[in-house]
């Protein structure tokens, strides 16, 4: 049993590592203007002079498939971490609201620093955005306390989230013309406009809180396991509450910042790495998730910019498209396992 079990790890993190690495080709050659795999690694090694393939690859493409990788990782741990936390198999930022929340506090934010003719930088919209998901995430532990059912608790968290874009709704109903213009693009959720710097600021929050969630994968264990039997082994359950919620929104909050809202990576991916593997185990999910959640992205990304080139969709139409069916299958799998 042992000896299966690691062969499936191995072969589940190589399939993974492959997917990865095919995805993050295509979307370097990928495009409105397609390269080969053969200019592109001319480009990357700094033999190409051709001065358009240059500046594709290394200010439009790069940036924009490692975003979908790093964010896309980062969701997915958020997602994984919320749904430790609740116990419950759908819980993810989007579902819960937490984005919307994240949303709201960043469309304020540059609402103001644009009509007082401020840029705000990518470090000060990751902390409005931190700020806002920190506070959906105070209503919906609030609505615990008072709600038993965790489906009503996801019915409040979806709620929170409806109020949240309809304020949002509202400050950009008294934007300029030029602010509803950038929250417009900002708001459908997407990849595209990062640059270098941006890559380092959320590089900077993403590998941080990932690593630390890695580190939590024995105590995250043993509160899956029930709160008695994590107060057994030694784990506090407070800070460790705390821990998992501060986690979990920052990387929502970072993803927000940067792409906008992103819907249902959160909560498919997980379930799907559950299903790859055949565990649940942290120290595999963690890792995992964060490896699937950036494929996944990528996958996405790269159909949302090519289905209709040159139209481009947003990121979480396409998401949304094919992380909304493993939703109900996990709603279904769950109702008849109950029967």
């Amino acid at each position: 049993m042992g000896k299966k079990r690691l062969i499936r790890r191995v072969a589940g993190f190589s399939l993974l590592a492959v997917l990865s690495a095919v995805f993050l080709v295509l979307g370097l050659v990928c495009g409105s203007g397609n390269l080969t795999v053969r200019e592109v690694l001319a480009v990357l090694t700094g033999q190409s002079g051709d001065i358009i393939a240059i500046r594709i690859v290394w200010d439009i493409r790069l940036p924009r498939v490692l975003a979908a990788l790093i964010l896309g990782g980062g969701l997915s741990v958020s997602g994984y971490l919320l749904q430790s936390f609740f116990g419950n198999p759908i819980a993810g930022p989007f579902v819960l609201g937490i984005s919307s929340g994240a949303k709201l506090a960043v469309a304020v934010a540059m609402i103001f620093s644009l009509q007082s003719g401020i840029m705000l930088r990518s470090a000060a919209l990751v902390g409005a955005s931190f700020a806002g998901s920190l506070v959906s995430t105070g209503l919906i532990l609030l609505l615990s306390g008072k709600v038993r059912s965790m489906a009503r608790l996801i019915i409040g968290g979806v709620m929170i989230g409806y109020i949240c874009s309809a304020l949002t709704e509202i400050a950009v109903a008294f934007a300029d013309d030029a602010n509803i213009v950038n929250l417009h693009n900002w708001s459908m959720g997407s990849f595209s406009g990062i640059n270098r710097q941006d890559i380092a600021i959320m590089t900077a929050v993403t590998a941080p809180a990932c690593a630390l969630a890695f580190l939590m994968s024995k105590p995250i264990s043993a509160y899956q396991l029930g709160e008695s039997y994590a107060r057994n082994m030694g784990v506090s359950l407070k800070p460790f509450r705390v821990a998992l919620i501060l986690l979990s929104s920052l990387l929502s909050a970072c993803v927000t910042a940067f792409a906008g809202p992103v819907s249902f990576v959160g909560v498919a991916v997980p379930h799907l790495m559950r299903t790859l593997f055949g565990t649940c185990a942290p120290i595999i999910i963690i890792p995992a998730s964060f490896i699937g959640g950036g494929t996944f992205c990528m996958a996405c990304d790269l159909l949302a910019r090519s289905l209709f080139s040159p139209m481009e969709l947003s990121i979480s139409t396409v998401t949304a498209l094919f992380g909304a069916p493993v939703v109900v299958w996990v709603m279904l799998r769950k109702q008849s396992e109950r029967g």
